[in-house]
């Protein structure tokens, strides 16, 4: 067996093909499994001499594998720690390295999408918005260079983490009370933040008033506004959620849909 020959920049090299590929080599029958085939090639090809254990290898790595981009990496990180020990000759059976892999993409994927995009997204939108929605450049340059730098770094430091402290602390992380209290903590954040961001940048008011003999005017809007501020934003808001909920992320569907319906309402002077 070959010995290893794995250097940090190997590893930085497959993480950056897994974090700038992941969400562009999506393929129906196999999602993600192309991009992290790819992503590990160049390590596979220093651990193993012959054709026959790199044609293995990288067969191994094109079954079907989904899971968040950014903390995708940690799998990146202790699958290569086990191919490199099976390299070396330690009995790590095929079927650990793909069982490690399809056990890990769920939980994984629900840490990523609850702390990358339903906190950290949120949090860089709520801070740069205002910005934008006054003209300036900042508003939309620097969460186009936040974002990025922020999920690198968190690649970056979880493929290492994974390749160093390998399987067993990525089981005891999952096992452990923290990360359930990390995630419900992210969700919370990321939940007030879209709350506050619906409050405030969602407008929408209605015209309507009826008017009443000796007249006595009401006016709908006044009396939303006493119900509960807002009222109309929120129902607005809640039913694009019940929407992706139920039909998923249509975002074209939805938007082509909210200006159908602000045309049509606003000419038939509703809202």
């Amino acid at each position: 067996m070959a010995e290893s020959r794995i250097t940090k920049k190997d590893i930085n090299k497959s993480m950056w093909i897994y974090y700038l590929g992941a969400e562009l080599s999506n393929s129906y029958e196999r999602l993600q499994s192309l991009v992290f085939c790819a992503s590990m090639t160049p390590i596979l090809k220093k651990l193993y001499s012959t054709d026959e254990e790199l044609s293995a290898a990288l067969k191994r790595h094109l079954v079907f594998f989904n899971t968040e981009g950014t903390f995708g990496a940690i799998i990146q990180g202790i699958v290569i720690s086990m191919e490199e020990q099976k390299a070396n000759g330690e009995p790590v059976a095929d079927e650990a390295i793909t069982g490690i892999k399809t056990g890990l993409m769920g939980p994984i994927a629900g840490m990523g999408d609850a702390i990358v995009w339903a906190a950290i997204m949120p949090i860089i939108i709520s801070i740069f918005l205002p910005f934008a929605s006054q003209g300036s450049a900042i508003g939309g340059i620097i969460p186009l260079i936040l974002y990025p730098l922020i999920t690198i770094a968190i690649a970056y430091g979880l493929i290492h983490n994974g390749y160093t402290l390998g399987k067993k602390s990525v089981m005891s992380l999952l096992h452990g009370g923290k990360m359930k209290s990390i995630i419900f903590t992210a969700n919370v954040i990321g939940l007030t933040m879209m709350g506050a961001l619906s409050a405030s940048y969602v407008t929408i008011s209605t015209p309507l008033t009826f008017s009443f003999e000796g007249g006595t005017e009401i006016v709908v809007q006044d009396i939303l506004n006493t119900v509960a501020p807002g009222l109309l934003p929120l129902a607005a808001v809640f039913l694009i959620y019940m929407y992706l909920k139920k039909k998923g992320p249509n975002y074209n569907v939805i938007l082509l849909s909210v200006v159908v319906i602000s045309i049509i309402t606003s000419l038939l002077g509703i809202l």
